[in-house]
């Protein structure tokens, strides 16, 4: 029996109702399959957090998250609830940085009878990786930037071989993985390297890094391209691998064309730290009222249940991530599931309890 400490960050609006979600559905897999336990450490963080205390996470919570096995994240900020430069409640941005969580994994994967709004009949087949780069790029600037004056605001983007060359490694070893499956085996370096130096650094290093991984097919595009393209053609993606601020926008672009937010998982990963979040925010405007799609939440755990088995060698740890997102699957192509996210009447109660009883 493997024990893993998994640092629980239920957070602001309906983060807090997706994690009671999860966790409940996590409870269940352990039980089904048995291997591993999850030792569960509830942390206070967020917005409602800082308003009540001013502070975002206490040093002792902080502290539990860098101890923990994995963090497990359910959705941090609110719009009315800011720092006085007036940047969001975002404690889980320095535990990227804290904890040197490079990759970015943002999956976009299309759902069997969820509505999509691209009508083309390939829409189906959507299924394609964004690598987002989590701790540099643009983001090298947060707690750091400067208005002058008040007539000028500073930012300053910081790409570095440190933290490409693992990047890199990373995307074409999931693209082999990927290759292995049946994918394509494709990766694609999005930048801006006709534009700023610091992008065709990156593109520099991206190529030196694709020589050791000569059975994976390599492609450039611009950042408006690969925005353009995703739109037009997503079907024709494999992976993708960009800066921080980048990733950021393309990933949402990429959940918009599968169905939402509610279907965009996310995994953070550093060689000693895992961070497992949905990518949509906390939604206070639907908090409370039954009203949140789980799916992404549910599917970050699968994520996270499926990096703890690999690294510690838990084969009933990766059944238990496949057989969640199986299920989570087939109850989409089985027609037995419909959130209010995309016009349906399941809010986040019913959707658990369909899922309990799929994987009971």
């Amino acid at each position: 029996m493997q024990d893993f400490r998994i640092a629980v960050i239920p957070g602001d609006g309906i983060g807090i109702e997706i994690m009671d979600s999860c966790l409940e559905v996590l409870k269940t897999l352990e039980r089904k399959h048995g291997g591993f336990r999850l030792l569960i450490d509830n942390i206070e963080a967020g917005a409602a957090y800082f308003q009540k205390t001013g502070m975002d996470i206490s040093d002792e919570g902080f502290q539990k998250t860098g101890e923990a096995d994995a963090i497990l994240l359910g959705a941090i900020g609110l719009p009315n609830i800011r720092h006085n430069d007036g940047t969001e409640i975002a404690p889980h941005l320095r535990m990227r940085t804290a904890y040197n969580l490079i990759t970015g994994l943002r999956p976009v994967k299309a759902f069997p009878n969820v509505p999509l709004p691209l009508c083309d009949i390939r829409a189906k087949n959507i299924d394609l990786v964004i690598v987002r780069e989590s701790i540099e790029g643009l983001f090298a600037s947060v707690g750091k930037g400067e208005i002058e004056n008040n007539t000028v605001a500073r930012e300053t983007l910081e790409i570095t071989r440190a933290v490409c060359e693992p990047l890199f490694d990373e995307t074409f070893t999931l693209a082999k993985q990927r290759k292995e499956k049946g994918y394509p085996g494709k990766v694609t370096c999005v930048d801006k390297s006709n534009v700023f130096v610091a992008m065709a650094f990156f593109r520099k290093i991206f190529d030196e890094r694709a020589a050791l991984f000569p059975e994976i097919a390599t492609d450039h595009m611009y950042v408006d391209a690969a925005a353009l393209n995703l739109i037009r053609n997503p079907w024709d993606f494999d992976v993708l691998v960009m800066e921080n601020m980048f990733g950021d926008i393309l990933s949402d672009l990429g959940a918009g064309i599968v169905g939402g937010m509610g279907f965009a998982p996310c995994a953070e990963l550093g060689t000693n730290h895992g961070l497992f979040q949905p990518a949509h925010g906390s939604a206070p405007d639907i908090a409370d009222q039954d009203k949140a799609n789980p799916t992404a939440m549910l599917l970050s755990a699968a994520m996270m249940l499926e990096w703890l088995g690999e690294r510690h060698n838990i084969v009933t740890c990766q059944n238990a991530a496949k057989d969640l997102n199986e299920a989570i699957y087939g109850l989409f192509a089985d027609s037995k599931l419909l959130p209010i996210e995309i016009g349906g009447t399941d809010g986040t109660i019913a959707y658990t309890k369909r899922l309990m009883e799929r994987l009971n």
